[in-house]
């Protein structure tokens, strides 16, 4: 370093001092004498290198020259430590390590396939509100994940939400002390796509108690992979926080989606913050009236059903439940805009429906098993191959019993033994095959992802889906077809059709997660709706509410759904199946067999 800057000084002498004698000797107004002109040079030498110039004795000159290198040495040093600050600031910024100072974020730690989905869904729920920002803390270079996530703020086109990615573990108190947890709106835990993901998610848990304390409590949205951490997982948040079983939501989705082929965009459209989605309201005024009076009277929204101020959800209630005082309402609104309440008197009740005459029904032969696989039995794992027949208690002396609905099983995971289960409950049975099947062997098909551990799980669904088009070209024969898939990406890859539902588990826990983050009141009642028994999501025909042809609006048919124990939500047109969420419920259409009502009504084998 000093050899460099020696030999920087000599070159600027070499340049800088025959210049300035140059300078000085063409110059008229210069000194006649030659000791004049010398110290006129030194001095445009002195201030070009701010070396002082000046003249006198020697010591007077020595002392100059000190005072300018003194000078110089003190203007560098400052320059310096601006310039390392400024430089370490930047770093930081680069590596995502600067402290968040937002209020009211929403937090998100951890990285896994659910980041891009939940960060988009909590952008947007945000842009609803015109402000706030969406933090995310994962182990993972920063520019990475902007570069990851940019599409995801493209597409969701809101300029009034700030993205910001910090890098750190979220289990480490130091790395979590920078994003704010105790100033935000809501903390989300992902688990991470590593054996050890559940785990990490309790550390973090417990990294977030230590940093925030129980003293303010934030609200905690989390997410564990396998069941049997759901319990430790809780112990681990704490009272008030959500603990989602990300494996048991996905395969009570996969049965739900089998018994009712054409589900799955429903439950998306139902989960994500595009369109119509579930808010709690609670709305002063409309104590002691019966949730058919609340019903009639929402105009721009469906009354879903109420919230106990406990907190245990009540959907679908008998029409003569009153509000209570401290109930809140639960709707299907575009935005978190308190709905219209009109006193308008309620619609007409829709026209009577034709009464058929009961004719007699002849037994039906249960089909022939399928070949060579052998039917499931719910309580034993993948390796039990056993029926799982529903017992049928109170069925009178000779009577018939039905046989059960059957799905045949292509591929397996460890969600297999509980969807099969849940199967068993609602009267269907299962069967596993490692091999498809004749095309007429089986009235359902459900394809699992896996095996687990695989890199791709979703490698030997798209080649299942691929064979099975095929065969149906050939046998000119299709089967409702449930596949399920763990990256959206693979989506339009995925060899699908009309007849093909395609449930992107880990889209739909990420869906499910941002609007628990922002309503933890719904976390029960979508508990409800995914739970084996209680009130799902269903899709009658539209004619099992008015006859077909009548020309009526969705009002009507709301009317006629509550007065048959369904709350109404939205329908689907013709042969479309894009549902139409919370329509208009003034405008009037004609109503077709081929028109699908979208209700919440008990589940019922």
């Amino acid at each position: 370093m000093t050899t460099v800057a020696g030999w920087l000084a000599l070159a600027c002498l070499v340049v800088v001092a025959p210049a300035s004698a140059l300078l000085v000797w063409t110059d008229s107004r210069s000194p006649d004498t030659v000791q004049g002109k010398v110290e006129t040079v030194w001095r445009t030498v002195g201030q070009t290198l701010r070396l002082g110039g000046e003249v006198g004795p020697p010591l007077r000159i020595i002392l100059s020259v000190l005072l300018a290198l003194v000078s110089l040495l003190y203007v560098s040093t400052l320059v310096g430590l601006v310039t390392t600050a400024i430089t370490d600031r930047l770093t930081e910024l680069h590596r995502g390590q600067s402290t968040v100072v937002e209020r009211g974020h929403s937090l998100v730690l951890g990285w896994s396939e659910q980041t891009p989905t939940l960060v988009a869904e909590l952008l947007a729920a945000h842009a609803q509100r015109r402000h706030g920002a969406v933090v995310v803390l994962a182990d993972r270079d920063k520019l990475d994940m902007e570069r990851e996530l940019r599409a995801v703020v493209t597409a969701v086109g809101r300029r009034r939400v700030r993205l910001l990615c910090r890098r750190g573990r979220p289990a480490d108190p130091a790395a979590l002390a920078r994003v704010s947890p105790s100033a935000a709106g809501a903390v989300v835990v992902l688990p991470p796509d590593t054996p050890e993901a559940d785990t990490q998610v309790v550390k973090t848990l417990l990294a977030l108690r230590a940093v925030v304390g129980d003293a303010r409590p934030v609200r905690v949205v989390a997410a564990v992979r396998q069941t049997r951490h759901v319990a430790t997982a809780r112990l681990a948040a704490g009272p008030g926080a959500v603990v989602l079983d990300v494996d048991g939501i996905a395969a009570r989705i996969l049965v739900q989606c089998v018994l009712e082929p054409g589900l799955a965009l429903v439950l998306e459209d139902l989960l994500d913050f595009a369109g119509a989605e579930l808010h709690v309201h609670r709305v002063p005024g409309l104590g002691g009236r019966t949730f058919a009076e609340l019903r009639a009277a929402c105009a721009d929204a469906c009354v879903v059903g109420l919230v106990r101020p406990d907190g245990s959800p009540l959907l679908n209630p008998p029409p003569r439940t009153v509000l209570a005082p401290g109930d809140a309402v639960v709707v299907l609104a575009e935005d978190e805009t308190p709905p219209t309440w009109t006193t308008t008197p309620a619609p007409p009740p829709p026209p009577p429906l034709p009464v058929e005459p009961v004719m007699p029904v002849e037994p039906v032969e249960p089909a022939e098993p399928v070949k060579p696989t052998e039917p499931l039995k719910p309580a034993r794992p993948a390796t039990g191959e056993t029926a799982a027949k529903p017992a049928v208690t109170g069925a009178p002396a000779g009577a018939r019993v039905p046989a059960p609905r059957r799905v045949l099983v292509l591929g397996w995971n460890r969600r297999g033994p509980e969807i099969v289960d849940g199967l068993a409950r609602n009267g269907w049975e299962a069967t596993r095959a490692e091999t498809l099947p004749a095309p007429d062997s089986a009235p359902h098909v459900l394809v699992l992802g896996g095996p687990d551990g695989h890199p791709d799980p979703d490698e030997h669904t798209l080649v299942t889906l691929l064979q099975l088009r095929a065969a149906e070209r050939e046998s000119g024969r299709r089967a409702p077809t449930v596949a399920e898939l763990t990256d959206a990406h693979h989506r339009p890859l995925a060899p699908g059709g009309r007849h093909t539902d395609l449930v992107v588990g880990g889209r739909l826990v990420g869906l499910l997660m941002a609007q628990v983050s922002q309503t933890t009141e719904l976390a029960a009642a979508f508990d409800e709706l995914f739970s084996p028994t209680g009130n799902a999501v269903r899709l009658r025909p539209a004619t099992d509410y008015v006859p077909a042809g009548t020309e009526a609006s969705f009002a009507t048919l709301v009317e006629a759904a509550g007065r048959q124990g369904a709350t109404a939500l939205g329908y689907r047109t013709g042969v479309s199946r894009t549902p139409l969420l919370n329509p208009p419920k003034t405008a009037t259409r004609r109503w077709s067999h081929e028109d699908t009502l979208i209700v919440i009504t008990p589940a019922s084998p």
